[in-house]
């Protein structure tokens, strides 16, 4: 893996399972086939453009490919859960003409999605509600709840509530690191047999593997994540050095747009968030490059896990798509658009076994 040229290193994160090297000594092939799942739509719905306004590019075009995918029963109410400002509520009420209710947390998104409501004139009723808190008005079984990039505790409340009231599901999961837990609490009984026959036990941080790709990052995002990486790495050379002590020293997040000038200028910053006083005359070329040269060898062993990071997000969807199953729900898990829109397209629909769903 370290001999490895920046090209296919590079292509290696994006695609783990093509032509990889590792192929020798894992099952490469296998890991490719577990998922390989179903497409739900060759193509995303085209919507209107102007339906799209005050939404972004790309969440717009996530939200053509995924409101392709909600069936309604008829008079069946829609909710969309965590809905932000409701930019998926107010496309949904005019794709179906229906009244969509749309639950939020934040006061400040509830009053900016009511008003793009009442302005474009749209029937979306803003409610603000903290959705891990009991409902302010309890889900019926004819209810259909949506879910666009929901977070970690915040569906897998979603999909308890359904699993109580019966009520119907489409849901594109996100996250699944943002949780209260430790470690992972399997939501099925079949994932919490697994885990207790093979003694699995997920962290966060494994957790948070599932959803660490970049394919939709531009290239300068790109490399900045990289040069972040780096002058983090270097100063942890230059830490170790300092203080004698062979350990890695966690610093706090600094975004991009933050970072200092110079790796100099990083360090800095750095030493004053753990109180460390740095000498004068420090060789910063040299303890950059060796920086660089670290974040150069961890990308490359990164790769092995790079190949369980899709295995992982589908068997935590396909415990998702269980639990609903073993509480008489007809699921289904699928993709509803290309990863280079978002690599976090799974989807799972579900509803109450004998209903039929309309287009």
């Amino acid at each position: 893996m370290l001999g490895l040229s920046e090209q296919d290193a590079a292509r290696l994160q994006d695609f783990p399972f093509h032509a990889s090297p590792l192929a020798e000594w894992l099952p490469v092939a296998e890991l490719e086939a577990l998922v390989d799942l179903p497409i739900l739509a060759a193509s995303p719905a085209s919507l209107p453009p102007a339906w799209g306004q005050h939404v972004g590019g790309r969440k717009w075009r996530q939200i053509e490919a995924f409101v392709e995918q909600v069936r309604l029963r008829a008079r069946e109410p829609l909710v969309e859960w965590c809905a932000g400002k409701g930019h998926l509520a107010r496309t949904l009420a005019r794709q179906h003409a229906v009244d969509v209710t749309a639950l939020e947390w934040q006061a400040t998104l509830c009053d900016e999605g009511r008003q793009l409501a009442q302005r474009q004139g749209v029937a979306v009723d803003m409610h603000q509600q903290d959705v891990l808190s009991p409902l302010a008005e309890p889900l019926t079984p004819q209810a259909h709840i949506v879910a666009l990039h929901a977070c970690g505790d915040l569906h897998v409340r979603l999909l308890e509530i359904a699993a109580e009231t019966g009520s119907s599901v489409t849901l594109a999961p996100c996250c699944y690191q943002r949780t209260r837990d430790e470690v992972y609490q399997p939501l099925s009984r079949r994932a919490g047999e697994l885990c207790e026959a093979h003694r699995v036990a997920f962290s966060r941080e494994d957790l948070a593997m599932s959803v660490q790709e970049t394919v939709t990052a531009p290239g300068g995002v790109r490399r900045s994540r990289e040069r972040a990486n780096a002058w983090r790495l270097g100063f942890d050379e230059l830490q170790r050095q300092l203080r004698g002590i062979d350990a890695y020293l966690p610093l706090p997040s600094l975004a991009y747009g933050r970072m200092p000038e110079d790796f100099a200028g990083f360090c800095h910053w750095a030493a004053q968030q753990k109180g460390l006083s740095l000498p004068s005359g420090v060789d910063w070329a040299g303890f950059e490059e060796a920086g660089w040269q670290r974040q150069a060898r961890v990308k490359r062993l990164e790769l092995v896990r790079h190949l369980f990071r899709r295995p992982l997000e589908v068997w935590l969807a396909l415990d998702r798509m269980m639990l609903l199953t073993e509480s008489g729900f007809d699921a289904e898990l699928g993709i509803f658009c290309d990863r280079g829109l978002t690599p976090r397209n799974l989807l799972l629909r579900a509803s109450r076994s004998g209903g039929q769903a309309g287009a």
